[in-house]
């Protein structure tokens, strides 16, 4: 009966502790993300990624992403975009057409690639994404790459 009552505690504990905590929000909607980023006056942080067959991203994602000083950094600095490169799942066609329109206009070339923009609305109404830096997979787990991040945001914002 101990082991029941302390199993429920903790259950309850956990669970209340994680009622005020918003989990990370990754968009695949280049648009929405531009309008969020516009209006939070944050840069965008674009993670060209092929989810189910790139091992660096997975290890990207593993070491450095799922990590709370990631969350924490994230939400103070940044609007997540995730596009996406599956082989073995099927998008939908149009966020597969803007995916790889996102991938040519930034010329990446490999996987993972991470790039920061600045969303901006040009003066005929047309939105630019002003490129602030890019980076990868770097060793060293979230202290290393958060300082990579920091150091391409800081300077542009």
């Amino acid at each position: 009966m101990k082991n029941l009552t302390l199993t429920l505690f903790l259950f309850v504990l956990f669970s209340v502790s994680s009622w005020g905590q918003k989990a990370l929000i990754w968009h695949t909607d280049m648009n929405e993300a531009f309008e969020i980023a516009s209006k939070e006056n944050k840069p965008l942080m674009l993670f060209f990624t092929g989810s189910d067959w790139c091992g660096w991203c997975i290890r990207l994602q593993n070491e450095v992403f799922k990590t709370s000083d990631f969350e924490t950094w994230a939400k103070e600095n940044v609007v997540l975009v995730e596009l996406d490169f599956p082989r073995k799942t099927a998008l939908d066609r149009n966020t597969q057409i803007q995916n790889y329109q996102m991938q040519k206009m930034f010329q990446v070339r490999g996987y993972p690639s991470i790039l920061f923009a600045k969303p901006e609305m040009m003066t005929d109404g047309k939105k630019n994404l002003k490129n602030l830096g890019r980076t990868g997979y770097v060793r060293g787990g979230p202290d290393k790459w958060l300082a990579v991040a920091d150091n391409i945001v800081g300077q542009s914002y």
